[in-house]
């Protein structure tokens, strides 16, 4: 099958064709989003110039002739954003995404009245990652003219097709759904103060979403696709990785980075206890995953490089590879502050022992260790939902770029085996395998290797 895969990422978004889950060369449309920072910890993307991005993919695809053929759409999009809608449907103001850090409860506010149970529920905490705090902190913040709350996926999905409800993946992350009746939780609405009519519609099992009249003009050979219900990006990744399974852990590092472990659970189906470190959040109907998440990643290697005028390419690897195993400093990698369940802001790291002689490339080094040691202690954690070692894959563009931040890796993380997913999509590949009821394919497509193979992605 011809499927249009759509990566709706923090730092880009990206349109590319697949064919039997493999991307056709020369098949691919990116735009660059400009994420906005501030040192308040703001963290937000524009929704309208976020469409207009989409749109000119999937015209320059269109136009290409790439189109043609495609029977299905699958979405990879990033899990918590939240926008604010008015009346007319029209942004109240930008997105916040994941790395704003600047939602808190009011000082009077009172949170779970069993918070472990609510946990459990959820796969959440009352957090200002998840909609139970950002939603009353935008009312706050927009006047009260808020009509209803939206996330990014759905609302670029929602000017483009006939109906975009809420997929189950997307709902997760909101922090606001109970995992286990796949309804919208009483206690977490309540928290967020919503009666649930100021929320996404949830998708049905079986629904596929069909473009507008007017978009079907413009992109004709779509005019006929069926839209598969978008995943949730470390989702997708955990699927495109080929961990499947609970014998096998995805160590994903993108712009941020995340440690996950995939496990089916469908709603009758009694789950395991979730450890209070870890969250866990819907794959679909019928599969969960679990894991942590970190806001460094990708995100540090890009302001090193821009900061620290380092080496390039091939240089940057082979200085790399001259220096000895293991971090020579220590490292705070919180530059953006906790995920959940912490809650420390950004602008938190650190790195500690500099001297005269210390060069950039070798900062660089501390930083990336430290990366890969925060994912440890997690790790661990998620073994214990499965009382067993587990083996690790790495996948995502900045681990596919670097072949010592691979080997990196393997090192903290022995002695478990440590595999490199040498597939160049994971995530757009990942939401093609689950829309097409494939995840049995995962691990052959994921085309697993050794941490020390040369042979990197060419995208991120």
């Amino acid at each position: 099958m011809k499927i249009l895969a759509l990566d709706l990422g923090t730092s880009s978004v990206r349109g590319l064709v697949l064919d039997d889950a493999q991307p056709l060369p020369g098949a691919l449309a990116r735009r660059r989003v400009v994420l906005s920072v501030d040192d308040e910890g703001a963290g937000t993307l524009d929704a309208r110039h976020y469409l207009a991005c989409l749109i000119e993919c999937l015209d320059e695809l269109h136009g290409q002739g790439w189109l043609d053929g495609v029977e299905l759409v699958a979405i990879s999009g990033q899990w918590h954003s939240v926008l604010p809608l008015g009346a007319d449907g029209e942004p109240l103001g930008p997105v916040l995404t994941w790395l704003d850090t600047r939602p808190e409860p009011p000082a009077t506010a009172v949170g779970p009245a069993d918070p472990d149970a609510f946990h459990q529920r959820t796969g959440t905490w009352w957090h200002r990652c998840y909609w139970s705090v950002r939603l009353p902190w935008l009312r706050a913040h927009t006047g009260g003219r808020v009509a209803r709350f939206t996330g990014l996926v759905e609302y670029v999905l929602g000017r483009l097709l006939r109906e975009a409800p809420m997929s189950m993946s997307q709902a997760s992350g909101t922090g606001l759904l109970d995992l286990h009746t796949l309804d919208w939780d009483p206690e977490a609405c309540a928290l967020a103060g919503s009666d649930g009519s100021d929320l996404p519609d949830l998708v049905a099992r079986d629904w596929r979403g069909g473009l507008r009249a007017e978009f079907g003009r413009r992109w004709p050979a779509l005019a006929a696709a069926r839209w598969a219900p978008p995943l949730g990006d470390g989702a997708a990744s955990n699927v495109g990785s080929g961990c499947v399974d609970p014998t096998r852990a995805a160590v994903t590092v993108g712009t941020s980075s995340a440690v996950r472990l995939l496990q089916r659970m469908s709603t009758s189906a009694e789950a395991t206890v979730l450890p209070h470190r870890l969250w866990r959040y819907r794959v679909d109907h019928d599969h969960v995953v679990t894991g942590a998440a970190y806001s460094s990643g990708g995100n540090l290697f890009a302001w090193a490089e821009r900061e620290l005028r380092l080496p390039t390419g091939r240089a940057l690897e082979e200085a790399l590879a001259l220096l000895p195993p293991g971090g020579g400093r220590p490292a705070n990698v919180r530059f953006g502050g906790d995920r959940p369940p912490g809650r420390r802001p950004a602008g938190l790291g650190e790195l500690r022992g500099l001297g005269f002689n210390t060069t950039a490339v070798e900062m660089l080094a501390d930083l990336m260790y430290g990366v890969c040691e925060q994912v440890v202690d997690d790790l661990v954690e998620l073994e214990s939902t499965v009382g067993r070692p587990v083996e690790v894959v790495l996948g995502g563009g900045a681990i596919a770029a670097s072949a010592w931040w691979r080997q990196a890796f393997a090192a903290v993380l022995a002695p478990r085996t440590v595999g490199f997913g040498r597939h160049p999509e994971i995530g757009a590949t990942g939401a093609a395998l689950v829309a097409t009821g494939r995840l049995a394919d995962a691990v052959v497509v994921a085309d697993i290797g050794r941490t020390d193979d040369q042979e990197s992605a060419t995208s991120a």
